[in-house]
């Protein structure tokens, strides 16, 4: 083979690899999304996300994403109050249906504080272009608020237990994610000695107060039923800051949806236990605050991350999670 040959089929290898290279990171969207959740109606798939009004997309194939509407146009009067100056960015929606109906949990919050409360929608489709298409504010299901709670009302999870049970898990920073149990309607929280628990929080360097969220970084919870047990997904460490961001996501399961949740090691999640499901690299800086659903059979975390080649800027990730033969999921970024 020739000198010339040689360079040419070099070129070409190298330039295979790094399409290969960069087709390994490749998603199959990169829309800028926070706190995603994913829901499908018949044929299509509707991503909620954090954004102004709550952010919405649609899409037939999980790939290609047209936007929609907000849910909300504006803030309501209920959501000022709670939050003085709002501006109509809602935080972490969580979406499922039941009985007829589309609902919809989201967050309003100051910022670095728990001057927080969670919402409630519903509508009975998602097609916008619906005749029937409308979303019914339920008001608040749940406040935070400085002084009193030491704990935050942001990142609802609905879940159902297998008696048919409602119970919402919330919760960030402070003294860890809650679970409150809900009555029929989803909304009213009950408040009996057994329908409150601390399902997981952070261990701390220093004394909490309620004022301030410490440093005991965890957030996000999201449960997920399969084969026995609830799966308990929270985020630990930091995000939101590009580049310096630290998130990631660890995984604890209980065969009882109260728990107590413990990690593959038998640590409990309410001290500080966590078992990694996936964490960032030199691609994506972190990686968190997810949903683990079930479509055509196959199980999907959906979360996101912030992408090293776009300055740290916060996109959509989808992948398929593995369970090993214990039983314990993981996720890997390199997607195939």
């Amino acid at each position: 083979m020739n000198k010339c040959l040689l360079s040419f089929v070099i070129a070409i290898m190298l330039l295979v690899a790094s399409l290969r290279a960069y087709g390994q990171y490749r998603d199959s969207i990169q829309i800028p999304v926070h706190d995603p959740v994913m829901i499908q109606e018949k044929d299509s798939f509707y991503l909620f996300a954090t954004g102004r009004g709550i952010s919405v997309w649609k899409s037939s194939d999980m790939q290609t994403w047209t936007r929609q509407n907000p849910v909300f146009e504006q803030a309501t009067d209920w959501m000022k109050k709670i939050v003085p100056d709002f501006k109509n960015h809602i935080w972490a929606p969580d979406i499922s249906h039941h009985n007829g109906f589309y609902y919809l949990y989201y967050s309003i919050s100051a910022f670095g504080k728990n001057t927080s409360a969670i919402g409630l929608a519903k509508n009975s489709t998602l097609d916008e272009n619906s005749p029937d298409y409308e979303w019914e504010d339920l008001g608040m299901v749940i406040q935070s608020v400085p002084g009193r709670d030491n704990w935050n009302a942001i990142d609802p999870n609905l879940v159902i237990d297998r008696e048919g049970v409602a119970w919402l898990s919330f919760g960030s920073f402070w003294d860890g994610v809650k679970m409150v149990r809900l009555a029929d309607d989803l909304k009213t929280v009950q408040n009996g000695k057994d329908d409150w628990f601390t399902i997981a929080r952070r261990k701390r360097t220093y004394e909490l107060n309620d004022r301030s969220p410490g440093d005991g970084a965890i957030e996000a919870p999201f449960i997920f039923e399969k084969e026995g047990y609830y799966y308990l997904f929270v985020s630990f460490d930091y995000c939101c800051k590009g580049a310096e961001s630290t998130y990631k996501i660890v995984v604890g399961r209980s065969d009882k949806v109260q728990g107590p949740y413990f990690d593959r090691n038998g640590e409990p999640m309410q001290n500080g236990g966590g078992s990694l499901v996936v964490e960032g690299d030199d691609k994506w800086y972190g990686v968190g605050h997810n949903a683990a659903l079930t479509f055509e059979e196959k199980d999907y975390l959906i979360f996101h991350g912030y992408e090293a080649k776009d300055n740290g800027r916060s996109k959509l990730l989808i992948r398929q999670i593995s369970w090993d033969q214990d039983g314990w999921p993981s996720v890997s970024l390199v997607q195939e």
